[in-house]
């Protein structure tokens, strides 16, 4: 089976926080075949203007690097539904918009936030939960 996915931000921070923990383990499998990583231009931004003013230690270097690969394996997608707002925050549309382009569930720790994304047919999981799916828990 394959998993499309999007990463909410908080997860990708958690990953590059603690190398235990479910977000690490995602982030390690990211490249798997089961896995189909989802971006829009948006989300990459705010995935370095968040991890650029984090506490992870990691360099301005070391985040490019991470934020390239992603990149360079995620499937890409422009976004033009723009008929927010939906959810309580504005970033938090961007990435519902992003999900319902590609089809794909969000994957976050803030799954309260996405309530509102059922009306939309998208699963949102925190990692722990698609890694149970995946079977590697």
């Amino acid at each position: 089976m394959k998993y499309n996915i999007l990463l909410d931000t908080n997860v990708l921070v958690a990953a590059l926080r603690s190398r235990h923990g479910a977000s690490f383990l995602l982030l390690q499998l990211i490249d798997d075949e089961r896995i189909q990583l989802h971006l829009s231009t948006p989300l990459i931004k705010e995935y370095e203007d968040v991890l650029n003013r984090s506490k992870h230690g990691l360099d301005k270097e070391d985040i490019d690097d991470i934020l390239d690969y992603l990149v360079s394996i995620a499937q890409a997608h422009k976004i033009y539904y723009l008929w927010r707002p939906v959810l309580r925050d504005i970033k938090d549309d961007m990435v519902l918009e992003l999900a319902v382009k590609a089809n794909s569930m969000i994957i976050t720790y803030n799954t309260a936030d996405f309530k509102e994304s059922r009306a939309f047919n998208i699963a949102v999981l925190t990692p722990k939960e698609l890694l149970n799916m995946m079977g590697e828990l």
